[in-house]
């Protein structure tokens, strides 16, 4: 390997005529300037130079004042960086770069692709680190590494104010088309019909805490929303069991949906009736998208790294705990008051 390919090699990835149309396009275009500033931060563009220039046009921009060759010159003179970016004669230069501002967006979005891999490199090179250093148990570690990455993969478009007039309208479009379903739902039902009249069913990034005294149904009531969601609707559900193994959970979902008693199931005590139910159901959950882990003692950064590599492979649209009680925190508190604050909190 020559001594210019080890050098390209380390280049991180980037696209410098797509930065240079897309800053030619703000000198040229207030609306491009509107488009541009959704997609991409100074952070996206790869040279110094180019992260200058857009904080420039975006300081004007904010400020209500024209954007333009002369004023982003004279604004950057005052911040003593038109040198370094590379005088007026650059900035002239840019407006040769871009064939029209209608491009901007498209542009735009190559640059925040090249800026996206650049992250994934430093993310990369971190977790590199926090392995070499060993600072840390290895469960602590995987999870930094898969925050690491998820910050990368969940990298927002950045996004302003909604005017209400605006989300007036989403909201009456919806509250339209619910009349028509005449449905009084808005999250994920669970079966319990006067329960989700009450609540308009799950609904998404909610944290629910099911309270009660012992043998009071805690289980049997999540495990049949499981099983409503998972069956009935064929939503995707994680059920981690620290208390029952994978077997017995599994064997309570067959009895809900076979009509036939736990304890029968347990013995073995089955009438060829119920035989023939027995097959009819397994075959029914068979098919449903629910996911059971039995992993006692589980700790946090263990149910959370579980739940991300479910949520990328096959999707989650709910997550059953039972119970929150006999979770670890993975860290030493005062008390299990504490701790399981901390749980819930993580």
């Amino acid at each position: 390997m020559g001594i210019e390919e080890v050098v390209k090699s380390n280049v991180p990835p980037h696209n410098l005529e797509a930065e240079e149309s897309v800053l030619g396009a703000m000198l040229l275009s207030r609306d491009a300037i509107a488009q541009v500033i959704e997609i991409l931060d100074s952070r996206s563009f790869y040279r110094k130079a180019h992260r200058d220039i857009y904080e420039a046009i975006i300081e004007l921009f904010e400020s209500g004042e024209p954007v333009d060759i002369i004023s982003v010159s004279d604004h950057l003179a005052k911040k003593g960086l038109l040198d370094s970016v590379g005088g007026y004669t650059y900035l002239s230069s840019l407006l040769n770069k871009i064939p029209t501002p209608s491009n901007a967006a498209y542009h735009a979005k190559i640059v925040q692709e090249k800026a996206i891999l650049r992250e994934l490199i430093e993310a990369g090179i971190k977790i590199k680190e926090l392995a070499e250093e060993e600072n840390d148990d290895v469960p602590v570690i995987m999870d930094k590494a898969e925050q690491i990455i998820f910050a990368v993969t969940q990298r927002k478009v950045f996004q302003y104010f909604i005017p209400l007039k605006e989300e007036l309208f989403n909201v009456f479009e919806l509250i339209e088309v619910r009349s028509r379903k005449h449905s009084y739902l808005s999250g994920i039902p669970t079966g319990f019909e006067e329960f989700d009249k009450l609540t308009g069913g799950l609904q998404y990034s909610d944290f629910i805490v099911i309270a009660g005294r012992p043998s009071m149904g805690k289980t049997a009531f999540c495990l049949n929303i499981a099983h409503h969601v998972g069956v009935n609707l064929k939503l995707p559900v994680a059920v981690f069991s620290l208390e029952m193994s994978s077997e017995q959970v599994a064997m309570r979902m067959l009895s809900a949906e076979a009509g036939i008693p736990y304890y029968k199931l347990r013995v073995g005590d089955l009438s060829e009736a119920e035989w023939r139910r027995i097959t009819t159901s397994i075959n029914t959950l068979a098919e449903a998208p629910i996911y059971i882990d039995d992993s006692p003692n589980i700790s946090v950064l263990e149910m959370r790294a579980k739940a991300r590599r479910l949520k990328s492979e096959v999707g989650l649209s709910l997550i059953i705990i039972d119970y929150l009680q006999l979770m670890s925190s993975g860290a030493r508190m005062e008390n299990r008051v504490q701790e399981i604050s901390k749980i819930s909190r993580d």
